[in-house]
């Protein structure tokens, strides 16, 4: 019987190739996406319905990102956002699919030696490098090199355990001969990947013990299915407390991988069967029938077992999406049956993706600068509200409890953005989004301040109504034209926002100085009127509180300007 330090020697370093292997594919992933988030930003707002493209961009998405758990979480943020309607989600899953089995064909290369000397290489580049492109390359690498130390390193730490006694004869019962035995190997593949929460590390360990001989490949095709059925957790635990759309969103990753595996568990003689073909043309050897022993090169056993799970888990995942690829819209209307429309209208706020939005800070800034869209088309419609009350002739309760309610929205909505964004500017991301960041943290607030003094402008006509007095109101409606004027002022800055442009700093400046030099004339007027006429006291600190708040509105929306062109000097007062 082995003794307690022969368990430690095998345990010790494939926990810690299993962490190195983690930590390798979270900074390569990292840098990945940090290099190429412009890219992937345009790639995400491009999702169309056509859903060949949605597959198309869910593949290459997570090609680039190296996680479909980091993929589908950041799916599910944006449905829940509604940047992403759900058909496109479901084109997005299956591409997604596709393109986490990258991880497979990378590990054929079995450079495992040549790991460590890359991280070390690409670790001193990170360190000294002050170029941010150089120093997200150089993240990249050393994770690549990460992952294949890890690899490595767990594949010796598992090789001892072929020699100890009754393993050999254990490894030898291991078979998919019957369907029970078949199910027992899915079922083992999916809890560890559940346990380990990922798919990638879930095929490392997978690939360690397949070159190491301790898992035959019919076994190994077996353990893949359950993998794709285990890395479904993930997505759903991010949809925990979203929208009825995204809680359908993470139920399609699921329903279609469990509908998949069912399919292929019941073809499964047939498809290992093709994949064996495929791999005996290529490299001259049937995987089912090899034996780790009967080669003198490991090196070539290693190649051509990590190659055989690879093109199993990408047949698999291929063949599934184009199963299901025709029946998109079906199975969309099969989504909504399983998860109604909830009756009960649900809160707007920000949409956070849970882990996966930290996991991807280039896109998290993205999704919360959609976000800031949003805040700003709530503070035009207050603005309408506001409109309607003030000046419509028509005082209407219902009309301020809107205003007071979109102003309460404005406020949950920034403390949500600056909560996420905080996390978000705390991971490793280069200047340009901090600095894209701050501006959004500034954003956030001029617009809840927007609402704060919209609120105050309302508050003050509401005395003006209740005081009955039809002269004072009639001099209220002459603060309308001005309303609608900073109405207009502010849907430009919405626009630009939107769009992506920038409204030439002296053109913001010109109409802010005439904006406020309208209200100076407004003021002065109202001055002129109360030493001409009696006019009540109250109304005159009412409307005069009016224009004090209306010139606070022109400020906080030249300072949103400020914050989207980054030219402060050029627009002070």
């Amino acid at each position: 019987m082995p003794s307690f330090a022969e368990y430690l020697s095998i345990l010790l370093p494939t926990i810690g190739g299993l962490g190195i292997f983690m930590f390798g594919m979270k900074n390569m992933s990292e840098g990945v996406q940090t290099i190429a988030g412009p890219s992937l930003r345009r790639m995400i707002s491009r999702v169309t319905d056509n859903r060949f493209l949605a597959v198309g961009t869910g593949t290459t998405f997570t090609l680039l990102v190296q996680s479909s758990s980091i993929a589908t979480v950041i799916m599910v943020g944006l449905v829940n956002a509604g940047l992403m309607k759900l058909h496109q989600a479901v084109g997005f899953i299956m591409g997604a699919n596709i393109g986490t089995t990258i991880t497979g064909w990378i590990l054929i290369f079995q450079i495992g030696k040549y790991g460590l000397p890359l991280v070390g290489i690409s670790a001193l580049f990170y360190v000294f490098s002050r170029n941010d492109r150089i120093k997200f390359m150089a993240m990249a690498a050393m994770g690549l090199g990460m992952v294949f130390f890890g690899l490595q390193l767990m594949k010796d730490g598992v090789s001892p355990i072929k020699d100890m006694p009754g393993i050999p004869e254990m490894i030898q019962s291991l078979s998919v001969e019957t369907y029970f035995s078949l199910l027992l190997c899915v079922l083992a593949g999916c809890i560890l990947t559940v346990l380990v929460q990922s798919s990638s590390a879930a095929l490392g360990i997978l690939v360690a013990a397949a070159v190491s001989g301790l898992v035959p490949f019919p076994v190994a095709a077996a353990f893949i299915l359950g993998e794709n059925i285990g890395t479904t957790i993930t997505v759903v635990l991010a949809s925990l407390g979203a929208t009825r759309t995204a809680k359908r969103a993470a139920y399609a990753h699921v329903l279609f991988n469990v509908i998949g595996v069912c399919w292929m568990v019941i073809a499964f003689p047939l498809v290992i069967r093709i994949v064996s073909w495929a791999i005996e043309w290529f490299y001259g050897v049937n995987p089912m029938t090899m034996a780790y022993a009967d080669f003198e090169n490991k090196g070539e056993y290693a190649v051509i077992i990590t190659a055989s799970i690879a093109t199993m888990h990408t047949s698999f995942n291929v063949t599934n999406t184009a199963v299901f690829l025709p029946f998109i819209k079906p199975f969309t209307r099969l989504l909504e049956r399983l998860v109604p429309v909830q009756k009960v209208t649900e809160k707007h706020q920000l949409r956070l993706f849970d882990a996966g939005s930290y996991a991807s800070p280039v896109l998290g800034a993205e999704q919360s600068r959609r976000e800031l869209i949003q805040m700003g088309k709530l503070s035009l419609e207050l603005m309408d509200f506001v409109h309607r009350y003030c000046y419509s002739g028509k005082v209407d309760v219902a009309d301020f409890n809107k205003v007071v309610h979109r102003e309460e929205t404005l406020d949950n909505i920034e403390r949500e953005i600056i909560v996420f964004l905080s996390e978000v500017l705390q991971s490793t991301v280069p200047r340009n989004v901090v600095e894209e960041g701050r501006a959004q943290l500034r954003l956030a607030h001029e617009f809840e301040s927007i609402g704060d003094t919209l609120l105050a402008i309302t508050k003050s006509a509401k005395m003006v109504h209740e005081s009955g007095d039809d002269g004072p109101v009639d001099l209220l409606k002459e603060v309308e034209p001005i309303h609608q004027r900073i109405r207009k002022f502010l849907e430009r800055a919405v626009n630009s926002l939107e769009n992506n442009t920038l409204v030439p700093n002296e053109e913001v400046k010109q109409e802010s100085k005439s904006i406020n030099a309208e209200l100076a004339e407004l003021r002065d007027q109202q001055i002129s009127t109360v030493v001409e006429k009696e006019i009540d006291a109250n109304f005159t600190l009412n409307f005069t509180g009016m224009l004090t708040n209306y010139r606070r509105t022109r400020a906080h929306i030249l300072n949103a300007y400020q914050a989207m062109n980054g030219a402060k000097a050029d627009l002070q007062d």
